[in-house]
């Protein structure tokens, strides 16, 4: 039997994806939500949600819907304020949060975006796992006791045996009552895929650039966990010269240097053949930058790009982020060299705005 309670978290759990779904443009640009985020689960603020009802005065006789009324006439508590007036002491309206799971997060994603499953490439890998239990044995700890077997097989030794007494009904097991759950060891196929994010961090690139790197890379990772169980994320900044560093110092760092992009796809070509073998890992890098690159480099990233990285990854993003100093011009070679390149996504972010559009471009095709 469905217990009330159940049913009632249910429905609420409807209502709130509902409400998030309806508003998942706005709450992919805001980046405060991001800083809620648990290992699992993030907390979402949302408008307080009333389920609505009617509600009837018996203390008045007529009314709208109640006795007399004519077309046009008001529907509520009277004549409408100007908001001007003493303060009251009434409390307002709460905001709530809400913890949702990641995977639910993606699942919403998903539906609004309209994002198609992701077929790996690449064979697969093998992942033992000892937590589904199947049987049950004689021996084990008493952690993983079955209680109602347990009993069950008590009571039926006490009652075969005479000494069940129904007017004191105490159920009392012995060593050779007691049952245990078990497991098994259940081989699992998952494919493993390695995120590399990749960022200029030149002087043309400020806090607004950076911030809208973070909360997309936030929504592209909720998504790809969703797809592989097996996700790692790597993460590479440059300037006129690239380096590896870790997430906080990625969002964090900021030089004044010049912009030389072939330097992060040389380095993030060596992470992939270090550790990546592209025959058993899904990659895939993505690289935001304002377009500003040495005019005599540009040359040398098609190069590798063409030759080594793109033949090596699932696809290759390149988000241009637009920036007061930025010339611009970088995705305009990627479009001009890669036009039937399939592989190669490029997508341009003026704003928070651009944010929803730009992860559908660039997930959109499932690869």
């Amino acid at each position: 039997m469905v217990r009330k309670i159940d049913t009632d978290v249910s429905r609420f759990k409807k209502i709130v994806k509902g409400q998030i779904k309806k508003d998942l443009r706005k709450y992919i640009k805001q980046g405060e939500m991001i800083g809620r985020q648990g290992k699992d689960l993030v907390s979402i603020p949302m408008p307080e949600i009333e389920i609505p009802r009617f509600k009837f005065d018996f203390s008045k006789g007529k009314g709208v819907g109640q006795g007399e009324g004519e077309a046009g006439d008001t529907i509520g508590q009277g004549e409408q304020q100007d908001g001007k007036g003493e303060a009251g002491e009434n409390p307002g309206e709460h905001g709530l949060e809400v913890d949702i799971s990641l995977d639910e997060l993606a699942e919403i994603l998903g539906e609004e975006l309209e994002l198609p499953k992701i077929e790996p490439k690449g064979s697969k890998k093998i992942e033992s796992v000892k937590d589904r239990y199947v049987g049950i044995r004689n021996v084990g700890p008493e952690s993983l006791r079955h209680f109602k077997r347990t009993y069950k097989k008590a009571l039926k030794r006490m009652i075969s045996s005479g000494v069940y007494d129904e007017k004191n009904p105490v159920v009392i097991p012995i060593r050779e009552d007691k049952v245990y759950r078990s497991w098994v060891e259940k081989e699992v196929e998952q494919n493993n895929a390695v995120v590399i994010y990749i960022m200029d961090v030149s002087g043309s690139m400020g806090e607004e650039q950076k911030e809208i790197v973070r909360i997309e890379s936030f929504w592209i990772d909720t998504w790809l966990r969703s797809q592989y169980k097996g996700l790692e994320t790597r993460y590479i900044i440059h300037d006129s010269s690239a380096r590896e560093v870790d997430k906080d110092t990625f969002f964090r760092t900021r030089e004044s240097g010049g912009t030389k992009i072939s330097s992060a796809y040389e380095l993030c070509m060596k992470i992939i053949e270090k550790d990546y073998d592209f025959a058993e890992w899904n990659v895939y890098p993505f690289h935001f930058s304002d377009g500003d690159n040495w005019a005599g480099d540009t040359e040398r990233c098609v190069e590798i790009l063409s030759q080594n990285l793109i033949p090596r990854c699932n696809i290759f993003c390149y988000g241009q982020v637009e920036s007061l100093y930025g010339s611009g011009k970088f995705i305009q070679t990627l479009r001009e060299n890669f036009t039937e390149e399939e592989d190669v996504i490029t997508s341009v972010i003026g704003s928070k705005e651009d944010i929803y559009r730009s992860i559908k471009d660039f997930l959109g095709k499932g690869k």
